[in-house]
């Protein structure tokens, strides 16, 4: 009888804080920030905390001032190095690539699903940690599941250096009782849309009508979430090479943009540059998508489908701007402009889920 086959994901700790501190061992165990130019004055958010920080409440995508409101006073504060970080998971993953056995479909800088055949997943995942702290001496935690949901889940109950199984077996016990939030996929958006109709608990997704989910998000999407409360999702790890859907670009202004005019000319630029993007791969663009974060901190995001795909720069800056009909009369402190491509002929071989990509 062949062994059954697992999912394990494995999810480096606090990443780009830790190689930060392999570069700089005096930070070893002060509260470490990693944010735009390491300038807290400045506009910008928090790439990443280390564990020290975050006990403070500093998490990622936090603005940087109010990162420093909270920081203690031996805070140290780094810029972005976005080639250290590249380099440290090129090595990460050439490292759990070599394990045998195993198919790699990876995610993301500093996490990666690992599919292999084994009657005990959690050798394999001890296998996988020491393997990676000896090859880079980084930590990381791994998930272990039947499927791909499963096993991202379980990763938080296994940080920091830990393992952690959850399983069709223990789903309920572990994840009945807490809130829709707490599921991969879940955010507040929809966390609040679900509470509307009773439903807080992942029990109670699970439990839910079929029909009243389809009625609130869709055919696709109720299903989906219905789904995800039962905790089920691909098993397959697949390492076919993600196919890239779109191009964005995005900048946050140290000083509030305030004109139209001024907003208008950032838009351009924005969206000439995500055109770019796309251009290089020779795909045309179908859809733009135009971000805006007012001041103080009030984000908003939509987008258009164009008429018809096009590989002309002024077809796409023409659409990027006309979604800033939208904007409303508030000073500006970030814009971002996201452009949709048109699939390859060869199409995505992999078969995608309707949210967070592979999951």
């Amino acid at each position: 009888m062949s062994a059954p086959r697992w999912v394990l994901h494995v999810d480096m700790d606090q990443f780009i804080a830790a190689v930060e501190v392999l570069r700089r061992p005096e930070l070893a165990g002060l509260p470490v920030i990693v944010g735009g130019r390491g300038d807290p004055t400045e506009r910008a958010v928090v790439s990443t905390a280390s564990y020290e920080a975050r006990a403070f409440g500093i998490g990622s995508g936090m603005p940087l001032k109010i990162a420093a409101r909270k920081a203690p006073p031996d805070a140290v504060f780094l810029p972005v190095d976005h080639d250290a970080y590249e380099e440290a998971s090129a090595q990460v993953m050439a490292t759990l690539r070599a394990l045998p056995g195993v198919v790699l479909e990876v995610l993301g800088w500093d996490e990666c699903f690992l599919g292999v055949a084994t009657d005990d997943p959690e050798s394999v995942a001890q296998q996988a940690q020491d393997a990676v702290l000896t090859a880079t001496r980084l930590h990381c935690t791994v998930g272990i599941g039947d499927n791909k949901l499963r096993a991202k889940i379980a990763t938080e109950f296994g940080k920091p250096r830990g393992t952690f199984r959850l399983t069709e077996q223990n789903w309920f016990e572990v994840m009945g009782e807490r809130p829709t939030r707490a599921l991969w996929g879940v955010g507040a958006k929809v966390e609040k849309r679900l509470a509307a109709h009773g439903i807080g608990t992942v029990r109670q997704l699970a439990d839910a009508s079929a029909d009243e989910l389809v009625a609130e998000f869709g055919p696709r999407m109720g299903v989906w979430y219905r789904e995800l409360g039962r905790g089920i999702g691909p098993a397959v790890v697949d390492d076919t090479p993600w196919v890239t859907r779109s191009h964005s670009r995005e900048t946050t202004y140290q000083q509030n943009l305030v004109t139209r005019a001024d907003i208008e000319d950032a838009v351009r630029v924005l969206a000439g540059q995500a055109f770019d993007d796309c251009a290089a791969e020779g795909r045309a663009v179908m859809r733009v998508h135009l971000k805006v974060r007012y001041a103080p901190f009030d984000t908003k995001t939509w987008g258009r489908k164009l008429a018809e795909p096009t590989a002309e720069r002024e077809g796409v800056v023409a659409a990027a701007l006309a979604l800033c009909d939208a904007l409303e009369d508030r000073e500006v402190r970030l814009l971002g402009v996201r452009a949709e491509m048109v699939m390859p002929e060869e199409g995505d071989p992999v078969e995608r889920t309707p949210v967070r990509g592979r999951i």
